[in-house]
């Protein structure tokens, strides 16, 4: 049903673009998700729990190497294969940008430790910069090997601190004061499904109903094939980041099923955000891949909690 509702919301919002203009990207679109995706997650973290990226530093290391270096030589390798400098770019795009808004959704269900995953969580937005300068280093060092010219585009970067403020701060200092408000706080949590399942609707709906976002219909028209490639290599990327994750993470440790979930999990709705404002240096394909990954992603991670599952009972 949630699979089915994001590509009802995709075709609307392409549909809206298209005979009324499209929407003007605004970063309250990133405030939103952070208050509906991120707010409700964050009832059980304690601002003692910083304490925990210490005890538990070990397994933060092994996320921030795997997230930044294993998972984006993945992008690289098939992203080159694709022949195409847009899609290779939305392939590793979509690798350096760790978690997402559904990732605490994930680590609370399959029963991780909610605490390390916000931590890593925390780390990974605060590592935007990072990611961004990877993405213009993929930029200037992949160009040449696509036969294209990259001239750097608008300074994406900027939003590094936006993001930082209006997905982890304020969703953080909102749930603070909605733990106060208890019969608020009990609705929240016991409508959290519906809270999700329409903010995903609302957040897919309006990402491809920008102006930005209009330029596929030509992709369609004249590089058809430029889809089926975007999405073979997509499927491709997912399965090899699950084996990744499945052969360096201890499952049945609460924390490392945390770290588990940064790694088999990809922020697309930040990806399609940045990648909105990218199209002018890599390409309208470098759209495809991202709006592909919403369509694996939700039943890719559905498949692996019940895989998890199984191990419930003996986590520590």
């Amino acid at each position: 049903m949630k699979l089915l509702s994001i590509i009802m919301a995709a075709i609307l919002g392409l549909t809206y673009g298209q005979y009324y203009f499209g929407f003007i990207f605004s970063q309250k679109i990133c405030l939103f998700a952070g208050i509906t995706l991120i707010m409700p997650s964050l009832f059980k973290v304690q601002l003692s729990d910083i304490k925990l990226a210490y005890t538990h530093r070990g397994v933060i290391l092994k996320s921030i190497i795997v997230n930044y270096t294993i998972i984006p030589a993945i992008a690289l390798s098939i992203g080159l294969l694709t022949d195409n400098f847009g899609i290779a770019a939305g392939i590793f795009l979509l690798s350096v940008l760790s978690g997402g808004g559904m990732v605490m959704h994930w680590i609370n269900k399959s029963d991780g430790d909610t605490s390390v995953g916000f931590i890593i969580l925390f780390i990974n937005l605060v590592f935007i910069s990072l990611s961004l300068l990877m993405l213009h280093t993929f930029g200037i060092y992949t160009a040449s090997y696509f036969d294209e010219s990259y001239i750097d585009g608008p300074n994406i970067s900027n939003f590094a601190r936006a993001v930082i403020i209006l997905l982890i701060i304020i969703p953080f200092v909102v749930s603070r004061v909605v733990i106060f408000i208890k019969p608020l706080k009990e609705f929240i949590l016991d409508k959290r499904s519906y809270i999700s399942n329409i903010s995903i609707f609302l957040i897919v709906f309006y990402l491809f109903g920008l102006q930005s976002s209009q330029a596929l219909f030509e992709l369609y028209d004249f590089e058809r094939e430029l889809i089926y490639i975007s999405f073979i290599a997509i499927v491709v990327f997912y399965i090899a980041i699950f084996l990744v994750a499945k052969f360096v993470y201890k499952l049945d440790s609460k924390q490392e099923k945390a770290a588990f979930w940064h790694t088999i999990t990809r922020y697309i709705t930040l990806a399609l955000v940045i990648s909105t404002f990218s199209t002018g240096t890599f390409g309208v394909s470098m759209i495809l891949p991202i709006m592909f990954a919403y369509i694996i992603q939700i039943p890719f991670a559905v498949y692996i909690d019940k895989f998890v599952g199984f191990k419930k009972e003996e986590l520590k």
